[in-house]
């Protein structure tokens, strides 16, 4: 029987298959390593913002309470920019005799001058965001806070900031390491905005049961808790 022979056009093809799936290995590498870049993701992201408030001074410093600015954080899926009302309660200015009529801590800073406009005009700062998620991804900060997810577990020790910045990722697997695992990430309610607080030994197997003890008493949690993990839980 003769011997089958393929078309020479064949050998060309194997060629360009070859090639081909190179440059798909090197594409899936390359838009694996960008997609994970921390510039990609935002991390050390940090706007300037037409007010220089320091996270640093109000929040580390002087010891305010995250939910005096924030004050929807335990109510609402947003945390809420403060209002500039919520400002002038310490940042009043003068008047032209340079009297204050409230609380007065720096009246005629220049820094502060787009504050003491928003106030007299009406009209809004414009804060820049610092932590934007997609759109189609479903966040409440009320859910999180309430079973005991602190400020620190997604923004960091923003009270060492004297300019604010991306601290995690805030991606995908960022989100669903938390879910499987919560317990370690949980705190008692009254450390919620204790950004210092600092919680029980990973490594410690006793340490950790009393806290996960600790955590299903308290937020009233069955054994062996996880959050959800569905795609409908942050795909809405």
């Amino acid at each position: 029987m003769d011997r089958f022979y393929f078309p020479s056009w064949v050998n060309r093809l194997v060629i360009l298959l070859g090639l081909g799936a190179g440059a798909l290995v090197v594409y899936g590498g390359l838009v694996y390593a960008y997609g994970t870049l921390p510039s990609t993701l935002n991390i050390g992201y940090s706007p300037e913002q037409p007010v220089p408030f320091s996270h640093a001074l109000h929040a580390g410093q002087l010891k305010m309470d995250c939910r005096y600015c924030h004050s929807t954080v335990e109510k609402a899926g947003h945390a809420a920019v403060p209002a500039t009302s919520t400002c002038i309660n310490c940042h009043s200015g003068a008047d032209a005799n340079g009297q204050t009529q409230y609380t007065a801590v720096h009246p005629v800073s220049p820094k502060l001058l787009p504050v003491r406009e928003s106030y007299r005009t009406g009209e809004p700062v414009h804060w820049q965001r610092v932590h934007d998620l997609a759109d189609y991804v479903y966040f409440n900060h009320a859910a999180h806070v309430n079973r005991g997810v602190s400020c620190v577990e997604c923004h960091g020790r923003v009270d060492r900031m004297e300019q604010v910045w991306q601290d995690k990722s805030l991606s995908m697997s960022f989100c669903l390491d938390c879910h499987r695992n919560p317990v370690p990430r949980m705190r008692p309610k009254s450390e919620i905005t204790n950004l210092a607080w600092i919680g029980p030994d990973l490594n410690d197997p006793e340490a950790m049961k009393q806290h996960a003890e600790k955590m299903q008493q308290e937020y009233g949690l069955p054994e062996d808790f996880t959050a959800s993990t569905n795609c409908s839980t942050c795909h809405r």
